[in-house]
């Protein structure tokens, strides 16, 4: 087994284990939840194949839905975030990207905030949309997105910076 695949193993299982055990009990204000599994698609290897990321970011989101009883919304977010992807990795990195030589362990903390931003809200935007399901109550959509995606985003800059980045 190559180093990547062992990595990434590690980190599914890991980031799975934390979200229903620790973070799906986190309930602040009633509307307010991380949702810190999403690293794992953030952080999956460049390189590799789309239709594994796809793949695993369904599986990831199908556990989730799974073990919190909620229906698939986990799995639609989750792939919909990987399909979305090259996007916001080419809107953050540019030519890093462009040239495939984007290491989140070395990146600037900028750019790696505007990634997790702009992946974090689409995919909570697609989570509470599907969760609520009632474009009645746009604003109750709108702000567990903000309010849940600004701790989610916190949350995730914190755990790659303290866990990816390079020691100085």
């Amino acid at each position: 087994m190559n180093s990547a695949l062992g990595v990434n193993s590690i980190r599914f299982v890991l980031l799975l284990l934390i979200q229903v055990v620790i973070c799906s009990h986190i309930n602040f204000l009633g509307y307010i939840n991380p949702y810190i599994y999403i690293i794992f698609i953030f952080l999956f290897p460049i390189r590799e194949d789309r239709l594994v990321l796809l793949l695993t970011s369904f599986l990831l989101g199908m556990f989730v839905d799974v073990f919190m009883d909620s229906g698939g919304v986990h799995a639609a977010a989750s792939v919909f975030l990987a399909y979305a992807r090259p996007v916001f990795l080419k809107t953050s990195f540019g030519m890093l990207y462009e040239h495939q030589s984007v290491k989140f362990s070395n990146t600037d903390l900028g750019s790696l905030i505007t990634y997790v931003t702009l992946g974090t809200i689409t995919h909570h935007l697609i989570l509470f949309s599907l969760e609520v399901f009632n474009i009645s109550s746009i604003l109750l959509i709108l702000k567990k997105t903000l309010f849940s995606s600004i701790f989610t985003i916190i949350l995730c800059i914190l755990i790659i910076v303290l866990f990816s980045r390079n020691k100085k």
